[in-house]
């Protein structure tokens, strides 16, 4: 099966670029970002304000995963 596509150049930014690849990059990036600040803060909790959050160490990058990208 062969898939065949129109590249447009008339859809395309001042950049060159689809508009879309930019602002994949950006949320990419954002979620990133948010997946290692909320991992590095929760990390820098000691395990009593942990446990008052209920939470273990082992959770810890399980929920920055989910936080920065969903379920």
């Amino acid at each position: 099966m062969a898939l065949v596509t129109h590249d447009n150049p008339s859809t395309r930014g001042a950049d060159g670029r689809a508009p879309g690849v930019i602002a994949r990059l950006r949320d990419s990036w954002y979620r990133w970002r948010l997946f290692h600040r909320t991992r590095r803060e929760l990390l820098a909790l000691s395990d009593r304000e942990l446990e008052d959050l209920d939470l273990s160490r082992a959770m810890i990058s399980r929920l920055a995963a989910e936080t920065a990208y969903g379920k």
